[in-house]
Formats: C-alpha cells, sequence, structure tokens
C-alpha cells in the first residue's frame, strides 16, 4: 500500500480537498451558529465527517459498478461540480443552495453539507482517477486535523485573518480550484475519448 507514497500526490490531494472541504470560508458561519446558541462540537463534527468521507471513498467505488459507471465518467462529473463550487467562491454567488429539513448544528450544516458535502463526496472519487488511495487518503486525514483546530479555536482564526483575510483566502483557493477542476477534466474526458474510439 504505502510502496505508491508520493508527497507530489498528498500535496496536490491536499490541497483540492483544502479547497473543496474549505473551512476558513465556513468560519463565519461557524461564528453565526455558535451567536445564536447552537452548540458546534469540533471532535463530534471531525469525527462523523471523517467516517461519512472514509466510508463513501470506498463505497462510492462499489456504488459506481454497481451502477455501471466508470471513474473516468465520475471525474468528469466532479471536475464539472467543482468547476462551479469555483466560480461560487470567485464570484460570490450561490449555486448550491442548502434546504435541508434538519437544524442541528454540529452535524447540520457543519457537517453535512460543509465538511462532508456532496462536493467533498465527489472530489474524493474523482481524485481516485490520478492519485494512489494510499495519498489521497493521508491528504484527507490532514484535512481533518486542520478542520478540528479551526472549529475548535473558530473565535481565535477569524480575528487573526480578519473577514478581509478570509475572503481574500477564498479568492485564491477559488481559482486553484477552478484550475484543478480544468485539468482533472481534460485528463478524463481525454480517457473516455480514447476508450469510445476502441
Amino acid at each position: 500500500m504505502f510502496s505508491a507514497f508520493s508527497w507530489q500526490q498528498v500535496t496536490s490531494a491536499f490541497i483540492v480537498l483544502f479547497a473543496v472541504i474549505d473551512i476558513i470560508g465556513a468560519i463565519p458561519i461557524i461564528v453565526s451558529l455558535r451567536e445564536k446558541g447552537r452548540n458546534v462540537n469540533a471532535l463530534k463534527a471531525t469525527l462523523i465527517s471523517s467516517a461519512l468521507l472514509v466510508g463513501f471513498f470506498y463505497v462510492g467505488d462499489m456504488l459506481l459498478r454497481l451502477f455501471h459507471v466508470d471513474i473516468e465518467s465520475f471525474a468528469v462529473a466532479g471536475a464539472l461540480i467543482l468547476f462551479l463550487m469555483a466560480l461560487e467562491m470567485i464570484l460570490d454567488i450561490e449555486i448550491f443552495k442548502n434546504q435541508g429539513p434538519i437544524k442541528e448544528a454540529t452535524l447540520v450544516p457543519l457537517v453535512f453539507p460543509l465538511l462532508a458535502g456532496a462536493g467533498a463526496f465527489t472530489t474524493l472519487l474523482s481524485l481516485r482517477a490520478e492519485y494512489a488511495s494510499v495519498n489521497i487518503l493521508i491528504a484527507l486525514a490532514l484535512n481533518m486535523i486542520w478542520v478540528y483546530f479551526v472549529v475548535r479555536m473558530t473565535g481565535r482564526v477569524e480575528r487573526f485573518l480578519g473577514k478581509a483575510g478570509i475572503y481574500i483566502i477564498r479568492k485564491f483557493f477559488g481559482i486553484i480550484l477552478l484550475a484543478i477542476s480544468v485539468r482533472l477534466f481534460t485528463a478524463n474526458i481525454t480517457l473516455l475519448l480514447e476508450s469510445l474510439h476502441r
């Protein structure tokens, strides 16, 4: 398993997941939840999110086979989702609306859809088309450690970065995510077209 380990892949996967999960961009939401008296448990949120994401990372592949969808097709679909998420971050528009009925703050909206949402699920499976599983899982674990500390110290992080700092970081990672989505799309659409011509 560890023979496929690559720092380059871990770093790339970490950056993609960092941009998709976007815990820095979620800080104002977490602060708002706490101001309304809604409890947010950092450890519980991190553990549940990690379990959901790792579970989907393995079971998602079986689901794809069940529906006869290959990983390249899913990666192309994932690239389109990442593209739309990047547009949200760059243009300050809302494309994906959270209209779920559950109101408990740790689970909704923090765990789902902010941490373990459709974007993160799609990204994990899309990354499998390019990177070794061990590298994606290490990148995910590093992201979850980061998420835990940010959620736990939300107030301090917000005071340190300021609203302008959070805004700039969100824009920067929006552009990175846009570039990654284009690369993911072009790499996998090429593989799909080649398979059609065989």
